[in-house]
């Protein structure tokens, strides 16, 4: 397809004092990629149920081959 759904995660948001990027590079490394930024942590479960809401929203709008002009010749787009 020609748009693959892509978004930018920093984790362990919660080890502040171990952090080796910062959230203004994150989101302008998001921004130069067109991809939306998120920080997470399994750890305390901030923001994971966003991000599986993200993922699932970027699929949603990926956009998806005319079925008249398949990718490839194995493709059975219906």
């Amino acid at each position: 397809y020609e748009k693959v759904p892509v978004i930018l995660v920093g984790n362990k948001v919660d080890l502040e004092s171990e952090r080796e990027v910062s959230s203004d590079e994150g989101q302008a490394l998001a921004e130069e990629w067109g991809c939306p930024f998120m920080e997470t942590s399994a750890k305390s479960k901030t923001m994971v149920d966003e991000l599986f809401a993200e993922i699932v929203r970027q699929m949603d709008y990926a956009a998806q081959p005319d079925k008249d002009d398949p990718c490839c010749s194995s493709c059975n787009i219906q």
